[in-house]
């Protein structure tokens, strides 16, 4: 097979050269091609080790030597690169503890338990094994703000940290971590009352073949549930593969050949939650946030009766609270988002429609067993089939096409598109909204038409796609 192309670094004003590697969730890119390589990850390593080094004495923490923890999912990358960012983080000192394949949550946690200075995870989500990506976490399992990132973003290259040696003794030493999915396990059995079981409750599981593939089922089994487990042998190459959450119809078809009550399905590194009804139908994120909001509010636990939702989620969510005397905060597009927003507002329930939810009350980060948990409960609670609770939510029709493209052109350069947006907004007459924005992780545009006419939105969606397909689709 041909190496892939060198994929160039964008061009950004960050202080170093216009040089950038951090995206809106980590670095992320193709395995061995700048800037996911085994010699960028090293001077990450060196980077981040000597910033949490600073942050520590800081934040009154220094007893002794910084520790970060090395957390990965199933890809045959991550071992070249947990190599890399290992030898870089001893080389300034500090020491590594090795926890291997867990959910991207689990790192938070485990983060947080072991007391460390930081967490690493280096997974691509739910991109495919080709990709990969490094994600770092601050000591308290929340991921790092911007500034941080442009701290380790310079060091990388202004090559300032290059002097700092350590020698002999003073060299970091890595310590591999034989309890951390137990750990994990207990903790995210946490977020389930002590006082109930899933016993009698047949769920079917498609763990991507990623980092979920031994905790979800061993979380589920603990707790009782009869469990029917898919995608669960991963080999480097196949996490993500026709599989898991960006692949919703496996999850259909396992829960209709088994006739499962429930079906969850993971992205590789488990950070989000698709569910499946008892009929085969698949429940987005959007519905998991409004059955989980309502559930809150009737126990007057959803704090300040709002649910945080990004520009995505479908203006039904804000309906359907306003029923029940709730509201929806609305933020940008990103997980990352949505957790500033509950942070400052102090919130403890939000989400995406793709299924990255945060419930804070448990975890710090998007947690897809945590989440996929707590509609279990409440389906225990009630008594009530999926299909059933899902109907708490009317949603508006919606037509979404995302579009492979070779370029990222500043959408104001593109005027025929940004006419058509125009004119279907005008079409819309307040009753629907258009979203456009590129990728933040992949090269794509999204596109998002909402109104009441799903035939006419579906009409209107392909003839900005196609025009945006001739510009600059691939």
């Amino acid at each position: 097979m041909a190496a892939p192309k060198n994929k160039p670094t964008p061009k950004v004003e960050n202080g170093n050269g216009g040089r950038k590697i951090f995206g809106t969730d980590g670095v992320r890119g193709t395995a061995n091609i700048e800037p996911v390589t085994a010699e960028t990850a090293l001077k990450l390593g060196r980077a981040a080790a000597h910033v949490f080094a600073q942050m520590s004495v800081l934040a009154g923490r220094s007893g002794g030597r910084t520790t970060i923890v090395i957390g990965k999912d199933t890809r045959l990358s991550g071992y070249m690169l947990e190599n890399a960012l290992a030898a870089g983080v001893m080389s300034l000192g500090a020491d590594v503890l090795l926890i291997g394949p867990l959910p991207t949550p689990g790192v938070a946690y485990i983060t947080r338990s072991l007391r460390a200075d930081a967490g690493i995870v280096l997974s691509a989500s739910h991109n495919p094994y080709e990709d990969n990506g490094i994600k770092f976490f601050r000591p308290d399992g929340y991921k790092l703000d911007d500034e941080i990132e442009q701290r380790i973003e310079h060091l990388v290259f202004s090559g300032e940290i290059e002097s700092i040696r350590p020698t002999a003794g003073k060299i970091g030493r890595a310590t591999r971590i034989d309890d951390a999915l137990g750990r994990y396990v207990e903790f995210a059995k946490q977020s389930f009352p002590r006082g109930r079981t899933l016993d009698g409750m047949r769920v079917a599981v498609d763990v991507a073949n990623g980092a979920a593939y031994k905790s979800t089922p061993c979380i589920l089994r603990e707790l009782g549930a009869d469990i029917i487990v898919a995608h669960n042998t991963p080999n480097g190459r196949n996490i993500n593969r026709e599989c898991g959450s960006t692949h919703p119809e496996e999850i259909q078809r396992i829960v209709k050949e088994t006739r499962a009550q429930v079906g969850i399905s993971h992205d590789g590194d488990a950070d989000r939650v698709l569910l499946c009804d008892e009929h085969g139908e698949v429940v987005d994120g959007d519905e998991i946030m409004a059955i989980a909001a309502l559930d809150f509010l009737k126990r007057g636990c959803l704090a300040q009766n709002t649910l945080v939702a990004t520009v995505m989620s479908n203006f039904g969510l804000d309906e359907t609270l306003q029923k029940h005397s709730g509201r929806v905060l609305r933020t940008k597009v990103g997980d990352r988002y949505v957790i500033e927003a509950m942070m400052k507002e102090e919130l403890n329930v939000g989400g995406e429609q793709s299924g990255h939810m945060i419930f804070r009350d448990f975890s710090t980060t998007g947690d897809g067993i945590v989440s996929a948990l707590q509609i279990l409960r409440i389906m225990a609670e009630t008594g009530k089939p999926l299909s059933e609770l899902k109907a708490c939510l009317a949603k508006y029709p919606q037509a979404q096409r995302n579009l492979k493209v070779r370029e990222k052109k500043p959408l104001e350069s593109l005027p025929t598109v940004t006419k058509l947006v125009e004119e279907t907004e005008k079409e819309l007459a307040g009753a629907g909204r258009v979203l456009l924005r590129y990728s933040g992780t992949e090269p794509k545009i999204r596109l998002l038409i909402e109104g009441r006419d799903g035939d006419r939105i579906n009409l209107q969606a392909d003839r900005i796609a196609g025009e945006i397909q001739e510009l600059i689709g691939v």
